[in-house]
């Protein structure tokens, strides 16, 4: 075989693996477009937040929780906008409502930081889910089981809520950046895509170690401190 066939034999394997995650219920495809819209600065910048969540979230967890809240309002003023009045409603919609669920996180902080304990859990139990291959048309089960514990451990200790979403936030920054770097470098740029588009295995545990890491060191540092309000 020479080497005109073993590139063309290489590229629809490629081309047939992000077809298959085209398809897939579980937007590894979208993920991977984020990682490579990241030039180096940008890169660098999520991986320096991602740090500073994973150790200080809870530090920090007040102005998280309206940084998310507010762009989960952007998001959904933007698809009512745009279904209510088109896309020149677009932009105020998302404007309002990212001014109304801002202001709903500063009023219902306790509240607020329950229900992203709860997503935080849900993104877990799917990970797994996806990590061990099962149906991805039955994803939503495995991400239930979390939101349900989640929400639970969240509502009976508030602090594991913290640190539970502060990590997972600062893990997910901190992987994204880490595997724009790798591929904006040549020698690991293609080991990666493969990793991503066809180990279940590899998101979840890039995403998870942090995520535990974080939890622990939070743990260690909130004990140690004595100003710390909830």
């Amino acid at each position: 075989m020479n080497f005109v066939a073993i590139l063309a034999e290489t590229a629809g394997q490629a081309t047939r693996i992000t077809e298959e995650a085209k398809g897939s219920i579980v937007p590894v495809n979208v993920i991977w477009e984020n990682v490579t819209s990241l030039n180096l600065l940008e890169a660098m910048t999520f991986i320096s937040f991602g740090i500073v969540c994973l150790l200080y979230g809870w530090r920090l967890f007040k102005v998280l929780v309206i940084i998310s809240f507010a762009l989960l309002g952007m998001v959904l003023g933007t698809i009512a906008g745009q279904r209510i009045g088109g896309e020149d409603s677009q932009v105020w919609g998302g404007v309002i409502g990212l001014i109304i669920m801002a202001a709903v996180s500063v009023k219902l902080t306790k509240w607020a930081v329950c229900l992203l304990g709860a997503i935080a859990g849900g993104i877990l139990t799917a990970g797994v889910w996806y990590a061990a291959k099962l149906p991805d048309e039955y994803i939503w089960a495995g991400g239930l089981v979390g939101v349900v514990g989640g929400g639970m451990i969240s509502f009976v200790i508030f602090k594991i809520s913290v640190m539970l979403f502060t990590s997972l936030a600062g893990s997910g920054l901190l992987v994204t950046g880490a595997l724009a770097l790798l591929h904006l470098y040549p020698p690991t740029a293609d080991k990666v895509w493969e990793l991503v588009f066809t180990k279940h295995w590899f998101l979840p545990v890039i995403l998870f170690v942090p995520t535990i890491i974080g939890v622990y060191i939070q743990n260690r540092f909130i004990k140690g401190s004595r100003d710390w309000n909830i």
